[in-house]
Parts: C-alpha cells; structure tokens; sequence
C-alpha cells in the first residue's frame, strides 16, 4: 500500500515553526548562566519573527498540513493581536515576583506555549488540531496563574483555573465527539457538508443538538460567558496581574477566533438550532456581567467581571451570522487589547507603588499624584464603557448595527442597557483617581519619591505567612518605561481608532473576508 505524504507548505506554517523554535531556545537558555538574562530579549524577539512570519503571509490563503489547519485574514488578523498581548505581558512581567520565584526561561517557556497554542487554535480547521490547540493554550496558563508562590491567592487560582478548566475540556471533547458521530467527519468543512447532506432529519437529531450545546458549554468556559463565568473572578484577583492580562484579552481572542470557525464553517447548516442558544447566553452574560461588577471594591476583580459582560458583547457578533457581525466582532476584539492593557498596565504600575494592592479605594488621589498613570487608566475605563470618542464607543456601535440588520434588536437593546449599567462602575473608578485624597491614618510604605498615595493596611492583600520581606521587589518600578509605555500605548490606541476608526474597520475586514465563501 502506498503513502502519500501531506504536501507541507512551510511558508504557511512558519509562524507557528518561529514560534516553537523560539519557545524552545527560550528554555535552553536557562541552562546558561551567561546568556540566561537574555531570556525576556529572546521571548520578544519570537514574538516579533513571529509577527514578521504572519505579516508575509497577509492576504494568503491556503489549507495546511492535509487540511488540519488553514491560514488566511481570520488566521492573521487574530493571531497578531495574541501576538501583541503576549508582548505586552512580557514586559509588565519584568521584576515581577511571580518570573523570579518560577524561574524567569519557564515562566516566559510556559507563556510562549500558551502563545502557540492560541495561534493553532486561529488556525484550527479540524476537531483534532482544535483540541490540541485549545489544551496547548490552557495547561501552561494553569501553571502560570500560580506562578506567585509567596502569594496564597495566586496559588489558589492556579488550582480553581485548573479544575474548571478540566470540566471545560471534558465538556467540549464530548461535545465534539457527538458531532463527530452526527456528521460522520472531522473536518469543518466536511461537517458542514455532512449536515447539509443529511436532511432535515439529521439536522434536528438530538444528539447533535446536545453535542453543539456541550460545545458552546465548554468554549463558554474558556471565555468567560455566564452562566460559566464562577471561575474568572478570583482567578484574575489571585493570578500575577501580567498573567491576568494576558488571559483576559488573549484567551479570549483565541477563544472567539474557533468560535467563529466552529459555528459559522463547521456548523453553519445549524445555524437555526444554535443561533438562539448563543444569543441567550451573551444576554445572561451582559447582565450577569455587568451587575456583578456593581458590588466589587477589587479593581482586578471589578475587571474580571467586565470581561464577562465584554465577552457577551463580543458573542452577539457570532449570533448574527453575517460577515458584518463577524467584521464587527474582530474590530471590537482589537479594541478591546487595547484598552483593556492600558488599565491592567496600569494595575501593574500602582501595584509595585502598593504592595500589591489593586483595591479602588487605593486609586484615589492618583490624578493629582500622577496625572501619567492617571489618564491612560481613565481613558481605558471610558472605552470599556462605549463612551465618544474612544475605539470601544465604535466597536459598540459596529456590533450594534450588525444586529440590527440581522434582525436581532432585542440583542442590541441588550448591549445598550449593559452599557448603562456600566457606566455606574467604569465611572466610580474615574471618579476615585481624580478625587482628593484623603490623610491615611495607618500609611503604608510610600514610594520613592512621593509619587505614591499611602493606603491603609486592610488595602494589602494576605499573603502567605512566612514570606520573606522582599516579597514584594522595588515597588518604587512603576513609572519605569516597560510598564508606562504599554499603558500610554493602549490609551493613546484606543483614542486614535475612536476617532479614526477606518484603519481598524479594513483590518477587521480581513477576517471576515475570509469566510466570505461561508456566510451571506
């Protein structure tokens, strides 16, 4: 019997052969001791080769490795933006506790990791590669959220993000094996083909039905969608922040990236089954979301549930159907890594002044402390909330519209009453960085300087007991370049695409051109 070996089009797949290049000279450099504090400079440079790779194949599109991946505008696009947020979170992690106490070539080994498993995912074309792809993404986060071993919190989310994402996993592989055995193949596009050849019959079998929904159960679980959001709370209050940032920004445009390829390509003969599920469940989240939000004193926390409410208005793009919904979505996810990493920036920055502090109370007085941190933090919580002229107000508007046209106003009348209610926590936070503050009767360390308000004991999270003084390193880094410029950066984003949003809107493009043969 011959074997035809798979045509292998290295071109194509040379983001993901940089990326696991560079994830593996990253860890070896850690066996020497000359070159091992290079190791940040390396994660970097991958990420930029990397980048360099996706940018060369902009406008490809071709099928990969047998069909089990495939590169093209929605690959791309969504690939750069992880891209992007994984630098980001390499440089917030500089003089991190959490870097120093896993070892440095692990810590950055482990997040490049999750980096190519969130690239594959992008890619993913196939049941298989989709799984692997999404466990690739998720075990290295596991560790990484307890990375901070001095902190009880970050331990604790380690194991919470561990088990709930296990209960995920499970969910989705059972899930996929339903279709599997529905559509009687693993490829999207043969799934498609399989149901739309199956008549009506097969598109109303129940096992099918139950598959699509334990499989928009467990992608729920990675994105945060209520009602299986219990886990994203503590987990961005306990994981190291630069790691909280990553995840809440990347896991979710990896996440967002198969859900548009698994729905709209693999299931899309199905689309009157599952259309009306998802959009339940980004309407629960908006509300859970936001109202949830109301209550927290933790900023982390506060943000956690943002995400939440976030990643409905992000899910009402895939309910639509349309390549408008789908150009909507990836605009808003763009947006989204920008404002959301200038404020967990931010959170960085007032955490080395604090003693890793990231209650709201803490904020105040920061406007007149330092107007520098101050205002990227303020421009961000106005853009989370869709307010003029930021890139949030626009992606609002976009996924607004595209609901609209799709006949789905009652979900737009649900993104615009979430965006109210918001509005009650992005601006408290507002109004506390720009309030006076007030004489601190028990100060805390200050910061070099004065550039620190002192903040009352209670704000210090416990930790854990036996920890050594230096637990916290040089809380004095904040205004340091690596933290204030990505800050600076979102910030300045956010405005310029809120007020020139035509750039952003035919970067978007590129991903919905690509199912351009799969959807109206």
């Amino acid at each position: 019997m011959n074997f035809d070996a798979p045509t292998i089009d290295y071109a194509g797949l040379s983001p993901i052969i940089s990326l696991t290049a560079g994830l593996v000279v990253v860890v070896l450099v850690a066996v020497f001791d000359s070159v091992k504090r290079f190791g940040p400079a390396l994660a970097l440079l991958t990420l930029a080769v990397t980048a360099g790779c996706l940018i060369w194949q902009w406008g490809t599109e071709a099928d990969l490795v047998a069909g089990s991946l495939r590169i093209d505008g929605l690959a791309v696009t969504l690939s750069l933006l992880v891209v992007v947020s994984a630098a980001v979170a390499i440089l917030l992690s500089r003089d991190d506790p959490a870097s120093s106490q896993a070892g440095e070539s692990d810590y950055l080994g482990l997040l490049l990791g999750s980096v190519l498993g969130m690239v594959m995912l992008t890619q993913a074309q196939n049941i298989l590669t989709f799984f692997v792809a999404l466990e690739l993404l998720s075990i290295p986060l596991y560790a990484l959220c307890g990375t901070d071993l001095r902190r009880r919190e970050s331990l604790e989310s380690g194991l919470k993000y561990l088990i709930v994402g296990s209960v995920g996993s499970a969910t989705l592989l059972y899930g996929l094996a339903m279709v599997y055995g529905g559509s009687g193949a693993t490829g999207f596009t043969e799934i498609a083909q399989g149901f739309s050849s199956g008549g009506p019959d097969l598109l109303d079998d129940s096992l099918v039905l139950v598959g699509v929904g334990m499989v928009a159960v467990g992608l729920s679980f990675k994105v945060s969608i209520a009602p299986f959001h219990q886990w994203t709370p503590d987990v961005y209050q306990g994981a190291p922040t630069p790691i909280t940032a990553f995840m809440a920004v990347a896991t979710k445009i990896a996440a967002f990236a198969i859900f548009i390829r698994f729905f709209l390509v693999a299931l899309g003969p199905l689309i009157d089954q599952w259309d009306v599920m998802l959009a339940a469940l980004a309407a629960i989240s908006i509300v859970v979301g936001n109202v949830g939000a109301l209550a927290q004193s933790s900023l982390k926390r506060m943000l956690g549930y943002s995400g939440i409410a976030q990643a409905g208005y992000m899910l009402c793009g895939i309910v639509v159907g349309t390549q408008a919904g789908v150009d909507a979505l990836v605009f808003y996810l763009a947006a989204y890594v920008a404002m959301n990493l200038a404020a967990f920036a931010v959170v960085v920055i007032h955490e080395r002044r604090t003693g890793f502090s990231d209650r709201i109370a803490s904020l105040k007085g920061l406007g007149r402390e330092d107007p520098a941190v101050a205002w990227p933090l303020t421009i961000a919580m106005l853009a989370l909330a869709g307010l003029p002229p930021t890139a949030g107000f626009i992606g609002k508007l976009y996924l607004i519209q595209a609901l609209i046209e799709g006949d789905w106003t009652w979900l737009a009348v649900m993104i615009a009453v979430g965006t109210m209610i918001s509005l009650a926590y992005y601006l408290r936070v507002v109004a506390t960085v720009w309030m006076r503050a007030e004489p601190a009767t028990d100060p805390g360390p200050a910061a070099p300087g004065g550039g620190a308000t002192a903040i009352d004991s209670g704000d210090l999270p416990p930790v854990i007991a036996g920890a050594a003084p230096d637990a916290f390193e040089d809380h004095g880094s904040g205004r340091r370049w690596y933290l204030l410029g990505p800050a600076a950066l979102g910030a300045a984003v956010t405005i310029f695409f809120g007020v020139i949003p035509q750039p952003l809107v035919e970067f978007a493009q590129q991903a919905g051109n690509a199912l351009a043969p799969y959807i109206s």
